[in-house]
């Protein structure tokens, strides 16, 4: 891997890492569009890093409070009930099932999830659940908005709301992202919105859920990081991360208040078309499933 393709690698990954669109998806694509040999799994993991502390960055005053409360937690009962102290354990809840699944599936991460059909089926069938949970959650808010006069409405949830079986459904959702294409934030907020917490809420606790998967990937990958026979060696893997954890941060600013006000439509559509451009163009024999890959040699 050259510096430039580390560079620009590191763009790709800080773009997209935040946004329901898939990150290690990108990452493989750009690849197979530049012409280079796919970064891999490892890279990918060892990169997002970068974007993690961006997320430790931003939202450093909630992570600060969560984890002294959570601290606290373990020692005094009383302090157990604090909103920040259950959020602590519903994060590590969240965490459990793509720490097993990722151990579990390793060969697959790093071999067959990185064909390209996969991923523009993943692109294609997330942002198609996406749209529909989008409106389900649309919805929602416009019944709680007029007051309830519904008698399926339901109260859209805040954070507050966050029960342990809801974080482990999160976490479920998380562990759909080992597939490049599905993305870590578009699963979990997918999931969320179905569950019926409003988009912010469920992009907020996507990100805090992020941190301990990302971070541990990461330094589980480290050691596959310049190894003989690999071509990702450590000084460019460093810059991509820098790079990426440097746009990731404008990124989650800009893409929290987008939500706000905006639905996930945008993101819907690009998924769609770009899946579905991926396998017109395997099935015209013009692109590769497997280009730039070892999959299979």
């Amino acid at each position: 891997m050259t510096w430039f393709e580390s560079i620009i690698l590191g763009l790709v990954q800080g773009l997209t890492e935040f946004l329901p669109i898939s990150s290690s998806a990108h990452l493989r694509l750009t690849a197979v569009a530049a012409g280079w040999p796919d970064p891999g799994a490892a890279f990918t993991a060892v990169a997002q890093i970068g974007t993690e502390i961006a997320v430790l960055i931003y939202f450093r005053k909630d992570i600060v409070r969560i984890v002294t409360a959570w601290a606290k937690s373990l020692v005094d009962k009383e302090a157990r009930r604090q909103f920040d102290a259950k959020m602590g354990w519903r994060v590590i809840v969240g965490s459990l099932p793509i720490g097993v699944l990722g151990l579990t599936l390793k060969d697959y991460i790093t071999g067959p999830f990185r064909d390209l059909r996969l991923i523009a089926f993943s692109l294609i069938t997330l942002g198609i659940v996406l749209a529909v949970a989008d409106r389900f959650a649309t919805r929602a808010a416009l019944r709680a908005r007029s007051g309830g006069r519904h008698r399926a409405t339901r109260p859209v949830k805040s954070l507050e709301d966050l029960t342990v079986r809801d974080g482990l459904v999160y976490g479920l959702c998380q562990a759909l992202a080992l597939i490049p294409g599905m993305s870590r934030s578009g699963s979990t907020i997918t999931g969320g919105l179905f569950l019926g917490y409003h988009r912010a809420a469920a992009a907020r606790y996507s990100f805090l859920l992020a941190i301990p998967a990302v971070l541990a990937s990461g330094a589980y990958e480290l050691t596959e990081i310049g190894e003989a026979g690999s071509h990702v060696a450590w000084g460019p893997t460093i810059v991509a991360t820098v790079v990426g954890g440097l746009v990731g941060y404008a990124v989650i600013a800009w893409f929290m208040r987008f939500i706000s006000t905006r639905s996930f439509l945008p993101f819907v559509l690009y998924r769609v078309v770009l899946g579905t451009a991926l396998l017109v163009l395997i099935a015209l024999g013009v692109l590769d499933p497997l280009a730039g890959s070892d999959i299979g040699h």
